[in-house]
C-alpha cells in the first residue's frame, strides 16, 4: 500500500528508499517558526510514524541555517497579545510528544544555526549530526523568556545539570564542535560531508532488525517521556507568564529597532 506523502506550506516532505527526509522550508527567514509551522509540526511526526514506507526519518532545514527559532513577527504579535501564545502551548506539546513518540530513528541533520525552538527539535531528535558551520543554543532569556518549550527538559538530558545550567542561564551559542566535545550532539563534520555521513547514518540503521531498533529506540525514550510530562506544562506555564512581562516586550522592541 502506497502513502501519499501530504503537501504542507512549510515543510518538504521527500522519500528516498526507506528513508522519509522533513525539511523546514522556510530557507529566507532561516525557517524561523511561525504559527503555520508550528501547526505542520504539530502533525508532521505523526505522519511519519504511520508511513509505512519509511523505517527512518530524517529532520532538517533549507538553505543555510536549520532554524532560527521564533519568528520576529510572529514573536511581536504574541508579547502584544499573549493570550494567542496560549493556543501554542497546545501545539509545543503535540510537537515534544509526537517526536517521542515516534518508534522509528529520527536523524537530526543539523545543516546550520539552530536556536532557540530551533535548538529544541534538534535535541529531540534521537541521532543529532552537524556541519562545523552551525552553532546550536537557547537564548530564550535574551529575550526575557523562560526556556520553557522543551530545552529546560532535553539539555540537562544530554550534557547534565551543571553544564545546562550554565548554557540556559546564559543563552550562549555554542559551535557543533564544542557541543559534540560535551556530548550535545553525536557528531561535527565538514559541511562537504553532512550529506554522505547522514546517508551512511541510515544505511546503518537500515541494515538492522526494524524492531529491535524500533523497540530498543521507546525503552530509551521511557525515562525521556517521564521527565518530559513531569516537567513540560510547568516549563511552558512560565514561559506563557514571563511573555507577558516587560522584560520581554522590551527586548522584542530593541530586536525590531536592530532590524529596521
Amino acid at each position: 500500500m502506497t502513502t501519499t506523502i501530504p503537501t504542507y506550506e512549510t515543510l518538504l516532505l521527500t522519500r528516498s528508499g526507506r528513508v522519509l527526509t522533513i525539511t523546514m522550508n522556510r530557507p529566507e527567514l532561516l525557517n524561523a517558526v511561525n504559527l503555520k509551522l508550528h501547526e505542520e509540526l504539530a502533525e508532521v511526526f505523526t505522519f511519519a510514524a504511520a508511513d509505512v514506507e519509511c523505517d527512518v526519518v530524517v529532520f532538517t532545514g533549507a538553505g543555510r541555517a536549520f532554524s532560527a527559532g521564533g519568528d520576529l513577527e510572529h514573536i511581536q504579535r504574541n508579547a502584544n497579545n499573549a493570550d494567542l501564545f496560549d493556543e501554542e502551548v497546545r501545539l509545543a506539546k503535540r510537537i515534544v510528544f509526537s517526536m517521542l513518540d515516534l518508534d522509528k530513528p529520527l536523524v537530526c541533520r543539523l545543516n546550520g544555526h539552530a536556536v532557540g525552538l530551533g535548538a529544541t527539535l534538534a535535541l529531540f531528535c534521537d541521532i543529532i549530526i552537524a556541519s562545523e558551520k552551525a552553532k546550536i543554543g537557547d537564548p530564550h532569556v535574551a529575550v526575557g523568556l523562560v526556556a520553557g518549550d522543551g530545552g529546560a527538559i532535553i539539555w540537562p538530558q544530554l550534557i547534565g545539570l551543571c553544564r545546562a545550567k550554565e548554557y540556559l542561564l546564559t543563552g550562549e551559542l555554542l559551535t557543533a564542535s564544542k557541543a559534540a566535545e560535551i556530548g550535545l550532539i553525536n557528531h561535527c563534520v565538514a559541511p562537504e560531508a553532512l550529506d554522505t555521513t547522514v546517508d551512511a547514518l541510515c544505511e546503518r540503521l537500515l541494515a538492522g532488525s526494524r524492531n529491535a531498533v524500533r523497540w530498543t529506540k521507546i525503552l530509551l525514550n521511557q525515562e525521556l517521556k517521564r521527565v518530559t510530562h513531569s516537567l513540560l506544562d510547568t516549563g511552558l506555564a512560565y514561559e506563557a507568564v514571563s511573555m507577558r512581562q516587560a522584560d520581554h516586550r522590551n527586548a522584542v522592541q530593541a530586536m525590531l529597532d536592530k532590524s529596521k
